[in-house]
């Protein structure tokens, strides 16, 4: 065979073509090489193992003094342990662990009557919130005295603005019912139509018919007593706590709160007024 010089040149110049074929050194199967090794697949970590939870290592004297979140944690996976493997051991384990929270439960439960009446001065709620039939009628009675009075001697100081609308049928109803009201003690209303007194409403802020206003004489301050139609006896409570508010007799946190209840358990910041740590108590 005769390689011509246009063969050669092929050949030799296999660099100026990019061919390097016959620059490398012979290799592939044919030549007894090892195919490449391929890399191997990542595989995604596997996640740890969830810890299991068990009694096996725990005595009962160790559970009924375990802190509650550690008590709360191990009763919350024993009873998904027991849900997911409802096997006999592992409902049993759930079943004990659940006796002890009860009897906690009612160990605290003891523990607290027994604080409480030790220390019914401090927290003696039935004296001023009676559950028995004479008692709610006693306190019944003593919230109807104290509103009737409030609201009897308010009168010179205090009127009540009604805002009502034309064709407003709850306006008529409610009028109404202020009737009752303005002969049971004799308290100035006055009607403010918001379709023409446009002024008065925006002062106010007025934009739904009926609604009630309580002011004094002197003072800017208002207060809503009511909007919408209500009863007599819920209108006399809401313009009771309306007024005491407005004398500053009362604030935020003892808004509900009755005058015969100041310094009992319903009133919130009396336990600030003692002058002294109430656990601090001699035995």
């Amino acid at each position: 065979m005769t390689v011509t010089s246009a063969t050669a040149d092929n050949v030799t110049g296999s660099e100026d073509t990019g061919n390097t074929f016959y620059q490398n050194s012979k290799h592939g199967w044919f030549w007894y090489e090892d195919p490449p090794i391929e890399q191997a697949t990542k595989l995604k970590p596997l996640k740890p193992p969830r810890n299991v939870p068990s009694l096996e290592t725990s005595s009962i004297d160790e559970l009924w003094n375990m802190h509650p979140d550690d008590f709360q944690e191990l009763l919350n996976g024993l009873q998904k342990k027991a849900v997911q493997y409802p096997t006999e051991e592992n409902i049993l384990q759930y079943r004990v662990i659940q006796d002890v929270a009860r009897r906690k439960a009612l160990a605290y439960t003891n523990a607290s009557m027994y604080v409480t009446q030790k220390y019914g001065d401090l927290f003696n709620v039935s004296q001023v919130y009676p559950t028995a039939g004479p008692g709610i009628t006693a306190r019944i009675q003593m919230q109807q005295d104290e509103i009737a009075q409030i609201i009897s001697r308010a009168v010179g100081d205090h009127a009540l603005l009604f805002f009502v609308s034309p064709g407003c049928g709850f306006c008529e109803k409610q009028a109404q019912i202020l009737a009752y009201f303005v002969e049971k003690y004799g308290w100035q209303i006055k009607m403010v139509d918001i379709s023409r007194q446009i002024n008065a409403a925006t002062r106010f802020n007025i934009t739904i018919t009926p609604t009630l206003l309580l002011i004094k004489r002197g003072q800017e301050k208002y207060m809503t007593v009511t909007t919408g139609v209500i009863a007599l006896t819920e209108l006399e409570r809401k313009l009771y706590r309306a007024i005491r508010y407005l004398r500053g007799n009362t604030q935020g946190d003892n808004f509900l709160m009755y005058d015969f209840q100041k310094g009992t358990a319903f009133d919130p910041t009396s336990i600030l007024n003692k002058g002294k740590q109430p656990w601090k108590r001699s035995k």
